[in-house]
């Protein structure tokens, strides 16, 4: 009879559901603990991850690809080619008789082509007007944040073999 009653006064949702406004605002040391434990087990499963990821984690292997030849360019010439697949643009310079420089044609800033201009003897980008040194690469003036990839190349009897990329 007990539960008659209450039923006919009260739902029963009302019983199983107490909802007290007052102590909504507050957590329960239950609550707390199952927050922090299932937080803790999240960041351990990320950094297992992490860790079993770098350990298979290979450095990139670039294939040797021949650029051009040595005489074939001009002193202050350009040859353009795509290494290491031919999506990737890049960019060739003789600077000298016996010195050659090639870099990642993308500029770091926002990936539009850089060129080299001759009379400034520095590779442009028309974009927003970023300049990167032929020497080494590096950012002379702009909004460019790193210097230009560069590819590493080999003269292997008369021939320019790109054998990798450096980060500038």
């Amino acid at each position: 009879m007990n539960w008659l009653r209450r039923a006919s006064s009260d739902p029963l949702w009302k019983d199983e559901f107490s909802i007290h406004t007052a102590d909504e605002r507050y957590v329960t040391r239950r609550q707390l603990t199952k927050f922090l434990v299932l937080t803790s087990l999240g960041m351990f499963v990320g950094n297992i991850w992490i860790l079993i990821r770098s350990a298979f984690h290979r450095a990139p292997q670039f294939p040797a690809m021949k650029v051009a030849t040595a005489g074939e360019i001009p002193v202050n010439g350009v040859k353009l080619f795509g290494y290491p697949t031919e999506k990737e643009r890049c960019i060739l310079v003789r600077t000298n008789d016996d010195r050659y420089v090639a870099y990642s044609q993308k500029c770091t800033h926002l990936s539009c082509a850089v060129y080299y201009s001759q009379e400034n003897r520095r590779l442009e980008c028309p974009c927003h007007e970023g300049f990167f040194s032929i020497e080494d690469g590096s950012v002379l003036q702009g909004p460019p944040p790193r210097a230009l990839p560069r590819v590493e190349l080999e003269n292997r009897a008369g021939n320019l073999i790109a054998i990798g990329m450096k980060e500038g």
